[in-house]
């Protein structure tokens, strides 16, 4: 049987630690974009009528939106129980499942990179990896793959699968992970027996069309989730508690420093952003206040940092009030306000610090693609962060 240190030290030697390929995730532009939660309600916490919610026709029109503007990912979300128990009905627990609406989405699609988002103890790696190339292959190679080690207790237990300690949490990710990645590279059988899965000549037909696999992205706030992102990851979630630009910048190179240091590896650093766009500064500003503060849904958000508190291990927060205020915009994002011109400044501003690509959380995801198309991007083109886009001509 394979050990788990020569099953990590087999996936060094394919060199899977600089993967490229011709998904966008590794383009030209200096700052990527994508948008995030359109298999679900989205990241915004609220009541208004006018929020998003996974209908697929409306799924359909901002994925295509957000391909036709050059956008870079398109991310779906894994949720297997609304914030509040007993709500089995309560719009953060209707959430389409991650692979086959990847599947979807990239048949719809032409240039964004599609993912899912899988939690390790609620899939065998085994099928993972098969599903994985098989979105891999529809989508012509624009498949990632976004893991999580899971931390919500009641959706694991539904699964059978008691909430682990954190640092083992991790090591069942990490194994879960390598063995994923194995099944996409390796071209004979292997037998493995590792601390939580055992494989008998295990392999993996058809191969994804990415070599020598899919790009894989990770979010990990604590110092174990950290580390298991900069080991594994090509793009690594940050969340930027600060506003200064200068702790920002610190922040993001210490991901990239300890990378390269480390672990010899470039990683990209990502953060999730949750952009309100008006004509102007104050109806922004009054937008805010009126989905994220009036009619916010404050039983799912404080249902969601009991959540958080009671099974995370993450950095310091902001007060109880200001993490609802942003919980409400949009959950563990970097809220972004205001109109065409700031919104732009604020990109770049994030740019300027080491982000390489942000993830965008939307109330009303055509709408906020219909604003930023118009009124960013173009800006974002004339500040050389990104190239002026069209999708080439269908084939026939």
């Amino acid at each position: 049987m394979m050990s788990t240190q020569t099953l990590e030290r087999s996936l060094d030697e394919t060199g899977s630690a600089a993967v490229r390929s011709t998904n966008p995730i590794f383009g030209p532009n200096k700052l990527k974009l994508g948008i995030f939660g359109l298999n679900g309600k989205g990241t915004a916490n609220t009541l208004v009528p006018e929020a998003h919610r996974p209908e697929w026709p409306t799924i359909i029109r901002a994925a295509q939106m957000a391909d036709a503007a050059g956008l870079e990912a398109i991310v779906a979300y894994s949720r297997w129980k609304g914030h509040e128990l007993g709500k089995l009905d309560h719009p953060s627990g209707v959430v389409l499942d991650p692979f086959t609406w990847a599947a979807g989405v990239a048949q719809a699609t032409r240039h964004s990179a599609v993912f899912a988002t899988s939690h390790a103890p609620t899939i065998h790696p085994v099928t993972a990896a098969k599903m994985c190339a098989t979105i891999d292959i529809i989508s012509g190679g624009r498949f990632g793959l976004n893991v999580v080690a899971g931390w919500n207790r009641p959706e694991l237990e539904m699964f059978g699968a008691p909430l682990k300690e954190h640092e083992e949490r991790y090591a069942h990710l990490e194994e879960w992970l390598n063995i994923v990645k194995r099944l996409w590279s390796e071209d004979e059988e292997f037998d493995f027996e590792g601390g939580h899965f055992k494989i008998v000549r295990g392999g993996s037909r058809p191969k994804p069309v990415q070599r020598p696999h899919p790009p894989i992205m990770s979010a990990g706030s604590s110092g174990t989730g950290r580390e298991f992102a900069l080991r594994s990851a090509d793009m690594c979630f940050v969340q930027l508690a600060s506003t200064d630009p200068a702790e920002r910048r610190a922040h993001v190179d210490s991901y990239k420093q300890l990378a390269r240091e480390k672990y010899g590896r470039d990683v990209k650093v990502w953060v999730m952003g949750n952009i309100v766009q008006r004509d102007t500064n104050a109806e922004a500003e009054a937008y805010v206040k009126h989905f994220a503060i009036d009619h916010a849904d404050k039983a799912s958000i404080d249902a969601w940092i009991d959540m958080q508190n009671a099974n995370s291990k993450a950095l310091s927060r902001p007060d109880l009030d200001a993490r609802r205020r942003r919980a409400g915009i949009g959950a563990g994002g970097t809220p972004i306000i205001g109109d065409a011109d700031r919104v732009a400044e604020q990109l770049e501003a994030l740019s300027d610090c080491g982000v390489d690509g942000l993830l965008i959380g939307f109330v009303d995801f055509a709408d906020g693609i219909t604003r930023l198309t118009q009124g960013v991007l173009p800006q974002l083109e004339a500040k050389g962060l990104r190239q002026k886009f069209s999708l080439p001509a269908a084939q026939a």
